[in-house]
Parts: C-alpha cells; sequence; structure tokens
C-alpha cells in the first residue's frame, strides 16, 4: 500500500491515524486543512488547491487525509487503499470539542499557520449533518472504488486501533477488499 486516502467527518480521527500510519510506514503524510486553510483561516484559491492535490495525488507514495469532495475524484483514482470513518455523530462532536479546549489558542500540526483552533455554528452544522450529506456521497464512491482499491469502514475506534495494532505487528497491511 504506497498511496493512502483517509475520509471521514471532523473530528472522526483522519489526521491522527493518517499521522500513525506514516510513522510505521515511512509514508509522507499531507493533511488537506494545511493545504486548504491559509493564515486567518482564509481559504486558498480554488485553482491553487486543487493544482496542489493534483502535484500531491501525482507522487508514488503518499497518505492525503481529507474530504474536499472536488478533488477526492483525483485522489480516488491515484489511491490504492481508502480508509472511512464512519463514527457516530456525538463521537465526532465530542472529540473536536476535547480538540478545541486541547489547542486553545493555537494551530494544530496538521493545520496551516496561523489557524488556531476554533469551533463556530458553521463547522458545527456541518458535523451535524455530515452522515446526512455527505456520508450518502462517500459510501457511493466507496462501493465504486472497492472494485480497485482496498477499501477499510471503521464504524469504531477500536476498528481503527486494531488496524494499526496489526500494521505495527506485521510491518504491512493486510490484503483484501472491504474490511
Amino acid at each position: 500500500m504506497n498511496r493512502i486516502v483517509i475520509l471521514g467527518c471532523a473530528g472522526s480521527g483522519k489526521s491522527t491515524l493518517s499521522q500513525r500510519i506514516g510513522e510505521r510506514t515511512g509514508l509522507p503524510v499531507h493533511h488537506l486543512d494545511s493545504y486548504f486553510w491559509k493564515s486567518g483561516w482564509i481559504a486558498a484559491e480554488p485553482e491553487a488547491f486543487d493544482a496542489e492535490v493534483v502535484r500531491l495525488a501525482a507522487g508514488e507514495r503518499w497518505i492525503i487525509d481529507g474530504n474536499y469532495s472536488r478533488t477526492l475524484d483525483l485522489r480516488l483514482q491515484r489511491s490504492d487503499t481508502v480508509i472511512f470513518f464512519d463514527y457516530p455523530r456525538y463521537l465526532c462532536l465530542y472529540r473536536v470539542w476535547k480538540r478545541r479546549f486541547q489547542y486553545a489558542g493555537r494551530s494544530r500540526a496538521d493545520m496551516g499557520e496561523g489557524c488556531p483552533e476554533k469551533i463556530d455554528l458553521s463547522f458545527l452544522k456541518w458535523i451535524w449533518f455530515f452522515r446526512k450529506r455527505n456520508r450518502p456521497k462517500l459510501l457511493n464512491k466507496l462501493r465504486e472504488a472497492q472494485k480497485h482499491q482496498t477499501v477499510y469502514i471503521f464504524r469504531h475506534p477500536r476498528e481503527a486501533n486494531d488496524f494499526l495494532k496489526r500494521l505495527a505487528h506485521t510491518g504491512a497491511f493486510a490484503e483484501g477488499g472491504s474490511h
């Protein structure tokens, strides 16, 4: 497994898992939030962001975490492994609140510089409606991706932890279809 896409709601653990997989495999990790958000929470110009994603996806070895539907098809086409966190809303909301206090007034390593952790109403709404608005589209794309890529769908944090343990124990991913 050389090109991994990690998807899921905010607070699901995309950046944490990508970092841990990167540490175990040596794959370069790219957090799309750090490319999209510029200092002061200014969104990148769409053309510049898309060009950066094209450049990243052209690489032979990578982990790219983040949803960003506009570039998802490209990332899925280039990937050999897809991981989707299909976690309950309450867990994602809890983790986002926890993260807010953990990084109060500071930028996370997986964000652009000058983007201190914050929560606003639009972000909370995005999390609240993720399962209704985003999840069905992602699951459809994953059904298609399963024909050519290894797809893991984690419905509980225990599954992600077990995956990491297997990775640490074997040094490689288990082959297979949907997990």
